[in-house]
């Protein structure tokens, strides 16, 4: 594959682990994924929610690199898109590397601006025992490495199907590393 594309979608109107493929997303601007229990301008993870539902939604999408799901069934477990709770899942772009402010178009019109790193919990231990630890690596510097994908908000909303294409804006000025949101 020459360029980064969209590989597979998908929502859960329910606030469950893993989310259902779906032929086409519809993302709407400020809110997320029409129909995902994540969708809203305020936070909607429950964790978050508890903590202050005044906040700011900047978990709006998660996407994840299909890499990550073959680096996971190298190591023997068993991962299909959608089942670590992303909504969109990608191929041929290294997510983890974008900085804070990145603007993705995805499709014709969608844009997503990245906002941080997902930062794993052990309900993926949960999901599926050992996946934590697949999913979390140590850098160089001994700082934890994040691989569970990136989480983002809508800035035009759109469709996005399998297949469509990825263009990549970076903010300017000096690029922001990826902190967990």
């Amino acid at each position: 594959m020459d360029s980064p594309q969209v590989t597979a979608v998908h929502a859960n109107a329910a606030h469950s682990f893993s989310k259902t493929p779906a032929k086409e997303v519809v993302l709407a601007a400020g809110l997320g994924v029409v129909g995902d229990a994540h969708f809203g301008a305020r936070v909607q993870h429950r964790s978050r929610v508890v903590v202050d539902p005044s906040q700011p939604n900047l978990r709006q999408v998660h996407l994840i690199h299909s890499e990550l799901h073959d680096e996971l069934r190298s190591g023997g477990h068993v991962v299909r898109p959608g089942d670590l709770g992303e909504n969109i899942t990608t191929r041929g772009l290294k997510l983890l590397e974008l900085p804070t402010g990145t603007v993705l178009r995805l499709g014709d019109s969608a844009l997503v601006a990245i906002t941080g790193l997902r930062n794993p919990c052990k309900q993926i231990d949960e999901f599926q025992s050992g996946l934590l630890r697949g999913v979390l690596d140590k850098g160089a510097d001994g700082t934890v490495v994040r691989k569970a994908g990136v989480m983002g908000v809508v800035v035009a909303g759109g469709t996005v199907r399998p297949g469509d294409a990825i263009e990549l804006t970076l903010p300017p000025g000096r690029p922001i590393p990826l902190e967990p949101v």
